[in-house]
């Protein structure tokens, strides 16, 4: 699926490295040695608010998603680069699939702006 009106995204994927208190396992390096990606017709949005209040305050909470055609290489630990700001994906990316017609229409994955 396209996005007539979409915008290119980065995604940086931090490069393994060995772990330094097991040297048979690999861990994320740091975010100076990444291997940067371009997402292309894909776009940040918010999901979703959630407004909270007590008794000394009221916020609100925006999520933001990427929304991108399904396939896109995003994975858990990756960071993603729009207009300016670093999102990190802290949730399992996933593009629904509706079970009558097949019909994929986009994969959305939801981002924080801290990581963690």
């Amino acid at each position: 699926m396209e996005f007539p009106f979409g915008q290119t995204v980065h995604r940086d994927r931090r490069k393994q490295i060995t772990d330094p208190y097991d040297a048979t396992k690999t861990v994320p390096g740091t975010w100076d040695d990444v291997e940067t990606v371009p997402i292309l017709n894909a776009f940040v949005a918010s999901s979703s608010s959630a407004g909270g209040r007590d008794a000394t305050r009221t916020q609100v909470l925006t999520s933001k998603s990427l929304y991108c055609a399904p396939g896109a290489d995003v994975e858990v630990g990756d960071r993603i680069r729009a207009a300016g700001v670093d999102y990190y994906v802290n949730a399992k990316p996933t593009a629904d699939v509706n079970p009558f017609t097949g019909w994929q229409p986009v994969m959305e994955i939801p981002l924080d702006n801290t990581e963690g």
